[in-house]
């Protein structure tokens, strides 16, 4: 395991020899104090004040805000290559599950595993996310399916925060898929949301373990009513709302959620231009899952331009989850963001910064660098912005300021 964030240290100090991405061409500066951004501009316009703080060199390196990936299913028991193969080779959803597989088979893996393991196996996956300048975090549950199992997934998230000095925010996605004791009953889908509304939800928000409430709202998963109640249940606890909406067909998702204030649509392959003009109105952040797309082989494309049009802010994300997103690398995501979803540069950049924070509630803590904000920013060893979004497989940062301290990179 990774030191923990106190065991790094700290960022406080004068960092020059930098060029911030919104002026590449001007010398930049940033001024660390007790963890929190002091100053920020061009260097040459250095208050006399900070001259001598600790310096920081930076080398000549491009500085963005920490990076946000703000929808994944870091934590689950297994993984399912053995599936990839299987659809490969030409086998159908339902014989992938007939043998076992699909998200049964990751619902198995998680309860059997106990806290440490799933902890064991989640470590190196986060790692490699914050060893691409990832400085927050979305953990959903949704692996477990019943309380002592979604207890156990987001127990697990909590303690990778603490331990790698990351700002987690934990989703609650008990209503993901019906589990498989539910399975066959006369009314095993209504009976299952009882149980989430009744007694998961309330139990884990009285244990603090509760950010957020998603829900998977389609055909093969949950209904707008079942959502609704769902929502109703988080909105009498206190607790902002996500939807996984419109990813196989236009359920209406969208729109309910806005109804709630949902901090994002996530997925939105299918979104209507009432759904659109739903989360215009409510400011609801539309994220989108390149990953997933280009793992499931879909060609219908999310509505990029009429989001643009309507000015919806677009996140993305990398989904990374066991069956339709094993990615770990959100730089990746932006490359694809761009590629596959024509977003351009500043759209896919500001995808995972100032609009994925937004998307998780944390846009007074993460995605810009401003004074009085808690010092996340990352160094690049890039000459211009669009190289971010350019290469796939490079690792290009130098150095990573996380919770004000030096994460990576501890001789910048």
């Amino acid at each position: 395991m990774k030191p923990v964030i106190n065991e790094f240290p700290s960022a406080d100090g004068l960092w020059s020899g930098i060029r911030l991405a919104t002026d590449a061409n001007v010398e930049g500066a940033i001024v660390v104090a007790q963890g929190a951004i002091r100053w920020v501009g061009a260097r040459s316009a250095l208050p006399a004040e900070f001259a001598g703080l600790k310096p920081h060199d930076g080398g000549g390196a491009l500085v963005t805000p920490g990076l946000v990936d703000c929808h994944t299913h870091l934590v689950y028991g297994g993984q399912r290559a053995n599936e990839f193969a299987m659809r490969l080779a030409g086998a159908t959803y339902e014989e992938v599950a007939k043998a076992g597989g699909g998200i049964v088979s990751s619902v198995r893996a998680t309860r059997e595993a106990d806290e440490d393991t799933l902890f064991a196996q989640a470590a190196p996956r986060l790692e490699q996310l914050l060893a691409d300048g990832v400085c927050a975090i979305e953990i959903k549950s949704g692996y477990g399916l019943s309380l002592e199992h979604e207890r156990k997934q987001l127990r697990v998230a909590r303690r990778l925060g603490e331990a790698y000095g990351v700002t987690v925010r934990t989703t609650f996605l008990g209503a993901h898929a019906l589990p498989p004791e539910y399975a066959g009953r006369a009314n095993g889908s209504g009976d299952y949301i009882d149980l989430v509304c009744n007694e998961m939800l309330p139990a884990l928000a009285a244990e603090g373990l509760v950010d957020a409430v998603d829900v998977f709202c389609e055909r093969i998963a949950f209904s707008l009513a079942e959502t609704e109640q769902v929502f109703k249940v988080a909105k009498a606890l206190g607790l902002p709302v996500k939807l996984h909406a419109e990813q196989l067909s236009d359920m209406g998702g969208a729109a309910l959620a806005a109804r709630y204030g949902a901090l994002s649509c996530d997925h939105i392959e299918h979104l209507s231009a009432e759904g659109i003009e739903a989360m215009r109105r409510s400011g609801t952040v539309a994220v989108l899952l390149p990953g997933a797309y280009y793992t499931l082989r879909d060609t219908h494309l999310p509505p990029i331009a009429a989001l643009r049009a309507a000015g919806v802010p677009m996140a993305v994300s990398t989904d990374h989850n066991p069956g339709t997103s094993p990615a770990l690398s959100l730089l990746l995501m932006v490359n694809m963001a761009c590629t596959l979803f024509r977003l351009t540069v500043p759209e896919a950049l500001d995808g995972v910064t100032v609009h994925a924070a937004r998307a998780l509630g944390l846009q007074d803590t993460h995605g810009a660098i401003a004074p009085g904000m808690p010092a996340n920013f990352v160094l690049w060893n890039v000459r211009e912005a669009a190289e971010l979004a350019y290469w796939f497989g490079q690792q290009p940062v130098r150095a990573v300021v996380r919770q004000g301290r030096i994460a990576i990179g501890g001789n910048a």
